[in-house]
């Protein structure tokens, strides 16, 4: 097998074993953690085991301030080596069977929404997978892998416009135009080149850190900008996946304006063993990969969460959802050497444990929650089976006013009534030219491949972004609907949670909830912006047989309504990328990525960044665009 196609081929196993709950190992882990199910009953839970965290500070940089020139080798080929695909394990651990399992047969039917235009949306084109391949400069040019899909991070503020694919970060102004060259993720970092391609004409490559799963954040208290990254060490002569560290990164602007700002690089060891290999206190299994870091932050601190899987075998045990809190202004600061924060593992939630935990943010001249000396909210879903479920999860953690001092910060738990969601199935798309399946077919990888258009993958039914907006939490899932005429598709449940805290713990009520569902159509993966005005809407992707993969969006309402769903960017081609492809290590399903990116500005804008297929320059092995849409109320 050509070194191309191992990575692709070394995920689409490992996503193979997600759809098919196959953890097998981590089962009997999941049911000593979390203890019987009656010892966790209680209405409101205090969960999780404290121990400290440290930040370290080791780099600083400055954004491409130029729009590099792309040179004449490049454009006729810019895919020389190999390709990512950016595979995440973070599903639902498989666990007991739920106690509010909901029959199969209870499937969401929604009514239909009609598609129309604009809405009278704005917006510009984002980065495209050709972008994020020719990133970089200096040592890093040409040394991106090519990735799909991107799964974006987007925040706005102070007049720009800051978004992040897999890998690269671009900033913009408010209506679009380039303010900065798109910079390489592991040059923002200061992370090893992901990969050596001078000599590449004799087949020879030589592999540094793997970045990716990258989120933003604007905090409109401090004015500072915040971008989080995985990072994994790769083996340097193969590109496998290392056996022994990973770490999330963190690059803070030392200013309000990014483009001309440096970046204080900060760096978690999310490896979570002890000294001389040791396995700590409810880390079994590690070393241990953190998977799909999560952002969020309240008035005094800021969190990473993330989903824990062994390393080797690389994501064959889960060790549930982590939780790291830190000081916001500290973070800020920019100071030298290490950051002690909090760490809390072992969180049970119903008969099984914590997974997806999605920290809030809260917008521009938001109030914050200061009840119980400071407080972080979360949200998370419940479908332990990858069936149906009808419960989410709000969190709380409170006393984050002793952040940087005591520490003495506590997470409790509370589990509502929800309308039902569950795993949605892969999306169709419209037929149209596909030029890498036509090469396939001519012997691109030494055979010949005759592929059929590609899916484009439903994900799971993890809880996406969360927005504390206007006392209420915004969140949503995919889900699995049937339309009106029996078809199953690709739907998306949205919630709003009124929440609250005492020192009783957390508690809250699901206050409104909806589905967006579109006859003959799908989709995907929704990101819900929500301002202090109680205004909210929600972007995907659209797909489907009458539709190329486009950019779209809703409102969402009172009592569950929604308006009819906006196109803001049509896709003018089918997703012709490699993840797809048999030929290329696929199984008929394209990565589509694991969440879309919405924020609020301090004007009560609404924001989203979500990927479709633009008729643009492309690479040889992806066609992948992305959209910036924004909503004036």
């Amino acid at each position: 097998m050509s070194d191309l196609s191992r990575r692709a081929t070394l995920a689409s196993r490992l996503r193979t074993l997600r759809r098919i709950g196959a953890l097998g190992a981590a089962l009997v882990l999941i049911v000593a953690i979390a203890g019987p199910p009656a010892a966790i009953a209680a209405s409101t839970t205090r969960v999780g085991h404290a121990s400290k965290a440290t930040l370290t500070r080791i780099h600083q940089t400055h954004l491409q301030k130029t729009h590099g020139a792309v040179s004449e080798e490049e454009e006729a080929d810019p895919e020389l080596g190999p390709r990512e695909i950016e595979e995440h394990l973070d599903a639902q651990a498989p666990g007991s069977q739920s106690a509010k399992r909901v029959p199969a047969s209870h499937v969401p039917t929604p009514a239909g929404l009609a598609v129309t235009g604009a809405g009278g949306a704005a917006g510009f084109d984002g980065q495209t997978h050709r972008d994020q391949r020719l990133s970089g400069t200096g040592v890093y040019t040409n040394t991106n892998f090519s990735t799909e899909p991107p799964d974006m991070g987007l925040c706005v503020g102070n007049g720009f416009v800051v978004q992040g694919v897999n890998s690269s970060l671009r900033v913009y102004s408010p209506t679009g135009t380039p303010l900065t060259a798109p910079t390489s993720l592991n040059q923002l970092f200061g992370a090893l080149p992901a990969v050596d391609r001078t000599q590449a004409a004799q087949g020879i490559f030589h592999y540094g850190d793997d970045v990716g799963d990258v989120k933003c954040y604007y905090d409109p208290e401090l004015q500072r900008w915040f971008v989080s990254a995985f990072r994994l060490r790769l083996d340097p002569d193969t590109g496998g996946f290392p056996e022994d560290e990973s770490h999330v990164v963190l690059a803070v602007s030392s200013s309000s304006n990014p483009v001309t700002s440096t970046w204080n690089v900060w760096d978690l060891d999310t490896t979570n063993v002890g000294p001389d290999g040791a396995i700590l206190p409810f880390h079994p299994h590690c070393p241990c990969l953190a998977d799909q870091p999560l952002i969020g932050a309240d008035h005094y601190g800021f969190y990473i969460t993330t989903n824990e899987y062994s390393l080797v075998p690389f994501g064959g045990n889960f060790n549930g959802a982590q939780v790291y809190a830190f000081n916001k202004a500290a973070l800020a600061s920019g100071g030298s050497g290490a950051l002690t924060g909090v760490h809390i593992d072992n969180i049970p939630l119903a008969e099984s444990i914590a997974y997806t935990l999605q920290p809030a943010t809260t917008p521009a001249g938001g109030a914050y929650e200061l009840g119980q000396g400071g407080t972080e909210y979360f949200l998370s879903a419940l479908d332990f089976n990858a069936t149906l479920d009808n419960r989410i999860a709000v969190w709380a953690l409170t006393g984050t006013s002793t952040l940087g001092t005591t520490n003495a910060v506590h997470l409790t738990s509370k589990v509502l009534d929800s309308e039902v969601y569950g795993q949605p199935p892969d999306a169709e798309q419209k037929d149209g030219p596909t030029p890498l399946a036509d090469l396939e077919a001519q012997g691109l990888e030494g055979f010949k491949s005759v592929e059929h258009l590609e899916l484009l993958a439903g994900n799971d039914d993890r809880m996406q972004e969360v927005k504390f907006a206007n006392g209420l939490l915004w969140g949503d899932v995919n889900t699995v609907v049937k339309n009106e005429n029996g078809n199953v598709n690709v739907g998306i449940a949205w919630f709003a949670v009124d929440p609250s805290v005492s020192s009783a713990g957390v508690d809250g009520s699901v206050v409104n909830q909806g589905y967006v569902a579109v006859n003959r159509g799908n989709v995907l993966y929704g990101a819900i912006a929500a301002n202090n005005d109680g205004d909210a809407v929600l972007g995907f992707t659209l797909s489907g047989t009458p539709w190329y993969p486009s950019a779209a969006w809703v409102s969402l309402g009172a009592n569950g309504t929604t308006s009819d769903v906006h196109v803001s960017a049509a896709g003018q081609l089918p997703e012709d990328g490699f993840t797809g492809y048999i030929a290329e290590g696929g199984n008929g399903t394209a990565r589509w990525g694991d969440y879309h990116a919405a924020t609020a500005d301090e004007s009560g804008r609404l924001w989203m960044s979500v990927e479709y297929i633009p008729d643009a320059p492309r690479t040889l092995f992806a066609n992948w665009g992305t959209h910036i849409t924004v909503v004036t109320p």
